[in-house]
Formats: C-alpha cells, sequence, structure tokens
C-alpha cells in the first residue's frame, strides 16, 4: 500500500536538515494519526489529552516530546487501552504506514496504564519516499516507540474542553484545559521522581506557560499533589506556598542538567543557553491561581 500523499506533505513542511530532525518529524506525524485513531473511537469519551504532547499539538509548543498522556475523566481501574490497539494499527495502515501497539502490564499501586507504538524507523521513512542521503545513517534495526499513557485514577478537579486538530485531516478530541495542563506541570516540577536526572523538558514547559498562558487550577494541582503523597498538610494549598515550594525547589537542581536533558528536543539548542536561577524566578512570579 502506497504512503497516503497527506503524509508526505506533512513531512515535507518540517524541512528537515538531518537523521535526527527527521526521525523527529516523523514522530510527530505518528502521534498525530494515532489521535486521529482515538478520535474514531468513544476514548474521547472517557479521557482526555495531557501533558506536553497536548501542548505542541494544540498550542504550538516548540520542542519535541516522545510520549503521549491521558488522564480518565472518572476513575475506571477496568480500562484497558488494548481495546484500542486495533484501531491504531488500522488507521495507521489507512495512510499506508505500520505501527504495531503493544500494552504494558501495570504494576500494583500503579494509577497509570501504559502502552508502546512502535514502528521500524528505516522502512517507515523509505516507504514515504524520503531522499536517502537525509536518512542513510539511521540504523536498519531503529525504532521509533511512541509511550502512551492513561491516568486510570484522576485526582479531582480535573477540567476538559473539546480541541480540534487539522492533520492529517480535521478532527475532535477532548483535552484537559490550560489551567489544568500547568497544574500538572507544576506537580511535575515540583515532585516528578525521574531516575537520578532532571527533567528540563518540564522546565522548558513551565517557562513557556509563564510567557504564554500562566493561570493554574489550584485546586486540581493540590488534590493531585495529596494523591501522589507529596502534600499531606492540614491546610490547603496556597498560591504563596506552591511559589514557596518552586523556589525551594530551584535551589536542588542543576541547571546545566536541566539545558542538557531538553536540546535534543529543540530545533535550536541555542534556545535555552540563558537560562539561569534569576530567570526561573521571575518565571514563577508570572504563575498565578485561577
Amino acid at each position: 500500500m502506497s504512503v497516503n500523499p497527506v503524509i508526505i506533505e506533512m513531512l515535507a513542511a518540517y524541512r528537515c536538515q538531518n537523521e535526527r530532525e527527521v526521525v523527529g518529524a516523523l514522530r510527530e506525524i505518528m502521534q498525530n494519526v494515532a489521535l486521529l485513531a482515538l478520535s474514531r473511537t468513544d476514548f474521547f469519551q472517557k479521557a482526555a489529552f495531557y501533558g506536553g504532547t497536548a501542548l505542541r499539538i494544540l498550542y504550538g509548543l516548540n520542542r519535541g516530546s516522545e510520549d503521549m498522556d491521558f488522564t480518565l475523566l472518572e476513575q475506571d481501574e477496568s480500562f484497558d487501552l488494548k481495546d484500542y490497539s486495533s484501531e491504531l494499527e488500522t488507521e495507521f495502515s489507512s495512510f499506508g504506514l505500520h505501527a504495531v501497539f503493544s500494552r504494558k502490564l501495570k504494576a500494583d499501586g500503579n494509577n497509570i496504564q501504559s502502552g508502546f507504538l512502535k514502528s521500524n524507523t528505516l522502512v517507515q521513512l523509505l516507504s514515504i519516499g524520503l531522499d536517502e542521503e537525509l536518512i542513510k545513517r539511521i540504523h536498519p534495526q531503529s525504532e521509533i516507540k511512541i509511550k502512551v499513557e492513561v491516568d486510570v485514577c484522576p485526582p479531582e478537579g480535573v477540567h476538559t474542553e473539546i480541541r480540534y486538530v487539522y492533520q492529517p485531516i480535521p478532527f475532535a478530541i477532548r483535552s484537559c484545559t490550560l489551567p489544568t495542563l500547568l497544574s500538572g506541570k507544576l506537580h511535575a516540577v515540583l515532585f516528578r521522581k525521574w531516575r537520578t536526572r532532571i527533567k528540563g523538558r518540564d522546565w522548558y514547559d513551565l517557562a513557556w506557560y509563564a510567557a504564554k498562558h500562566p493561570e493554574y487550577n489550584r485546586k486540581h494541582l493540590e488534590m493531585r499533589s495529596r494523591q501522589s503523597g507529596d502534600y499531606d498538610k492540614q491546610e490547603p494549598l496556597t498560591a504563596s506556598t506552591v511559589l514557596q515550594l518552586l523556589t525551594q525547589r530551584l535551589e536542588e537542581v542543576d541547571i546545566e542538567a536541566m539545558k542538557a536533558d531538553v536540546r535534543p528536543f529543540l530545533r535550536n539548542p541555542k534556545d535555552i543557553d540563558f537560562w539561569n536561577k534569576e530567570f526561573f524566578l521571575d518565571a514563577f512570579s508570572k504563575l498565578k491561581e485561577m
């Protein structure tokens, strides 16, 4: 089956200059196709788009994002991502692409259900007809893997809305509102336990919010923080406490490590050369509760 011309047009629009950009562009196209597949099912009657990839696709965040995050609208531990595997694979096939979805078993006590969309990078790009000189350094066994995660036990205070995506064709999805998305990002900045490293992508996103959409859903942040066990005080979480926690967290992190984490996801890695503590303190000052 030949690749749909829409996919070729989408890839051409990236104007990739090297193999890293080609792979990143293909991953983003696959994310759009996956959303389209889910939109044809009842998925968005039960769940909403969440996280950094939602920011990129819906609001133009200027960084790459590997994973696709969702949250159920109500707790449902019987929810099973596997129910959507056939629709995902069929949608890719309809565009002349190939991807396989596999569900990862959820550990006991973990609220996150996850799976992976996988595709052979070289086979996919050659089927699109991309210039072989641009992709000749890609290993034949290289895979593009997109982790899909769903929070099946969401905390209270999630607000959602219907948003529209226009590629590869126009379609509608349900997404968390920007204040709810920012609350999730604040929780990640403050409390994410990511091996022994700092996830600079969280801080990049936080700076984006501070510049463009600084209002956060304080109630959702408090409920999420209590659910994760990171905030257990009797008194409500206030805006001043959030600022205090952010300032304390900033003192704990290595800004050079943050830069190293996020640079591979930027078109121009020099965009964050100026990052320092004074910049983030200023960004914190712009945040305000909804």
